[in-house]
């Protein structure tokens, strides 16, 4: 090969060199140059642009669906609340249950008191003062039921086991516990016998006077009748029904419910299961023996009638209640069905149902004084008013007894 054919073949290497050099600077300006006026994101095809009132619509949708997810968010939030503040507040539902109850029992009261001053029942004067300085609290009222004709059993009641005159309102400031005799009015209101009441009241003031007319068929009636005006003239935390032919130990008694103060829904007496009896013309026929199923069958459980004693919330109950609670005819069992569909708690205390002496006096001896004597076959002390006074010396607890108990 010559010189020159080499010189040639050189020359055209330069001269790639210079070209290629020249077509890089090209293309990086030629991309700068596109990618300043060029640099937009690519849409997807096939997926259009929204216009103004779509992009409204998805807008609104979008602030629905933010709010519904903050509506959520907030009701778990405040779920969480509520089961943390259930889980440390069981104190504060039990006094909210308290409350509600305490409530129930001021609208019973004003209630009762509003049908008594459109009766135009009577209201004692010491109720009158109760009511204006505000109630105080009390363990018990006890109701003792008489009729127009046992004038001897009351005086009786009070030779015997009820205080009488200062002691009986020593006894409800000291030991705030309340007796009296309850009784409603006849059916010629004002007539003879309410004026021997009013009388007897006047020399001895231990009446509580219901608007009520007496009757022996009638004392369901009297005995919804006697707790709604009881629980609204006192609040106490028991309420006590006893007869007249019935001997009571008035510091047992109070022990025994004291015992039961911090339950609530109590029902305590002697419980029974008699029969239903069918047949008319016996004593204690039930009218509506129907209802508790096949000839034979027995009442449900229930305290009988000489003495049974009812928690606060429950006297409310029927308070409020009382034009609904249906009346069987016999007293015990009908105040035995007004608590059957409750939470109520049934206390069977035999103590409630002694038998006269020897029976009450054995069992004081041993040292387990009764609360209440009376003979089953009369439903009360046989002849009351001769023979209370001997079954109050041998059965009785004392008189310092009465004033020694702490309850």
């Amino acid at each position: 090969m010559s010189l020159k054919s080499r010189g040639e073949g050189a020359s055209r290497s330069i001269i790639s060199q210079r070209w290629a050099l020249l077509l890089c600077l090209g293309s990086f300006c030629a991309g700068m140059f596109f990618t300043s006026r060029m640099w937009t994101i690519p849409e997807p095809k096939g997926l259009a642009r929204p216009t103004a009132p779509e992009a409204n619509k998805l807008s609104v949708v979008s602030e629905g669906c933010n709010s519904r997810i903050l509506q959520e968010m907030e009701m778990k939030r405040e779920t969480k609340d509520i089961y943390r503040e259930s889980f440390k507040g069981h104190n504060s539902v039990e006094t909210l249950d308290k409350t509600i109850s305490y409530l129930e029992m001021e609208l019973a009261a004003a209630r009762t008191a509003q049908e008594s001053i459109k009766s135009g029942a009577p209201i004692p004067e010491d109720i009158r003062i109760t009511e204006s300085s505000g109630k105080r609290k009390y363990l018990m009222v006890v109701g003792i039921n008489t009729a127009f004709s046992s004038r001897k059993r009351r005086d009786s009641v009070r030779a015997t086991w009820m205080p009488q005159g200062d002691k009986r309102k020593r006894l409800e400031e000291e030991k705030g516990i309340i007796m009296r005799f309850v009784i409603g009015h006849s059916a010629t209101s004002g007539g003879i016998l309410d004026r021997a009441i009013e009388a007897e009241d006047r020399k001895h003031g231990d009446f509580l006077r219901l608007n009520h007319v007496e009757g022996y068929l009638e004392l369901s009636a009297k005995t919804k009748t006697y707790f709604a005006t009881a629980v609204n003239l006192w609040d106490a935390d028991f309420y006590v029904k006893v007869d007249d032919d019935v001997h009571v130990n008035i510091a047992t008694l109070g022990e025994t419910l004291a015992r039961h103060r911090s339950k609530s829904r109590i029902y305590i007496g002697c419980m029974k299961s008699g029969p239903v009896l069918s047949q008319k013309g016996v004593r204690y026929h039930e009218p509506e023996h129907w209802k508790f199923g096949e000839s034979g069958n027995r009442y449900f459980r229930h305290a009988t009638g000489q003495l049974y004693a009812i928690s606060n919330d429950l006297a409310s109950y029927i308070a409020m209640n009382q034009n609904l609670l249906h009346k069987y005819a016999n007293e015990d069992v009908s105040l035995g069905s007004w608590f059957i569909g409750l939470d109520v708690e049934h206390i069977d205390d035999r103590r409630l149902c002694c038998g006269t002496p020897p029976d009450c006096e054995w069992k004081a001896q041993a040292g387990n004084i009764c609360v209440a004597s009376f003979d089953w076959s009369c439903s009360g002390i046989c002849r009351s008013a001769e023979r209370i006074k001997e079954v109050h010396k041998r059965c009785g607890e004392g008189e310092n007894a009465l004033w020694s108990t702490t309850f």
